[in-house]
């Protein structure tokens, strides 16, 4: 299991969202680091999330919240899928582990960039959601990865534990 101790408890509420969502990036990619490609691939559920394909998955959130959503880039200009669902998390054969890392990195880190431009309470429309605020993709992201950095933790133990 990764876990790591919060290192930002106290502050305003866009320090504590901002490095909870940055905690949460971390111990995501820390479930995979480490495992072969193999590994990283390996299905273990009846559903398409490998370990691999959970940062995958991550990175089209990234995209289409904080690229798309938030700071209006089309997604054919979001350096990366944007379909949401199974198909965010099917991985190419042709890509590494270290690629799909820097690829949700590389993400996170644009993501960071364009959310600095925005206050909390301002409005943006998601096509199917409807009105969002930054403060809610922060709050919307940090649950998912959390969930996400627990499904990698286990499936990392079930992974490493059959070895």
């Amino acid at each position: 299991m990764t876990w790591s101790f919060p290192r930002i408890t106290i502050g305003a509420e866009r320090r504590l969202l901002e490095a909870m969502l940055d905690r949460n990036r971390a111990e995501l990619v820390n479930s995979v680091r480490g495992l072969s490609e193999a590994e990283s691939r390996r299905r273990l559920v009846a559903s398409m999330t490998t370990p691999i394909g959970l940062l995958k998955h991550a990175a089209v959130a990234e995209r289409i919240w904080f690229h798309h959503v938030l700071g209006g880039v089309p997604e054919n200009e979001c350096d990366g899928g944007t379909t949401p669902g199974d198909a965010s998390f099917v991985v190419g054969d042709h890509e590494t582990l270290t690629e799909v890392i820097a690829e949700f990195e590389r993400a996170s880190a644009r993501s960071r960039v364009i959310a600095a431009d925005f206050d909390l309470d301002e409005i943006k429309t998601h096509p199917r959601v409807g009105d969002v605020s930054l403060r809610f993709v922060h709050l919307l992201l940090i649950e998912d990865f959390a969930r996400h950095a627990g499904h990698g933790d286990i499936l990392r133990e079930q992974i490493l534990s059959a070895g």
